[in-house]
């Protein structure tokens, strides 16, 4: 199994890869009408802050016991890792919530591409030095 320390690791960059990937969405884009509600880092509560680096510990402890149990070794099958479980969950569920939800394709996009970008970086990290 792969170790605390690795985990850690896996989790500060999901939750790093996070913030980068939403400061990177350029203005007019997150601006666009059907980018959807909620709120900017900046302006959200403390606690909500917590409640992400939660939700990156998740993911990055799931992806450590699915690459053990995958046994993937080495980058190329950590990417593949993170691209599978990328279209197998995030994919699947952001295109449902625009389906039956109306949840714009826009927002669900970018919200897509923050969960490829988190994926591929956690399931890279917890395979190479797990």
């Amino acid at each position: 199994m792969t170790g605390v320390w690795t985990v850690l690791a896996a989790t500060a960059a999901a939750f790093v890869v996070g913030f980068a990937w939403y400061a990177l969405v350029p203005p007019r884009l997150a601006a666009a009408p059907d980018s959807g509600g909620g709120q900017a880092a900046a302006e959200s509560p403390p606690w909500a802050l917590l409640v992400e680096l939660a939700r990156c510990l998740v993911v990055a402890v799931v992806m450590a016991w699915l690459s053990t149990s995958v046994a993937a070794d080495g980058v190329r099958e950590a990417l593949a890792l993170g691209a599978v479980a990328w279209v197998g969950f995030p994919v699947v569920l952001l295109a449902g919530s625009v389906l039956w939800e109306g949840v714009p394709a826009r927002r669900a996009a970018i919200h897509a591409g923050d969960w490829l970008a988190k994926l591929l970086a956690v399931a890279v990290i917890v395979t190479a030095w797990g």
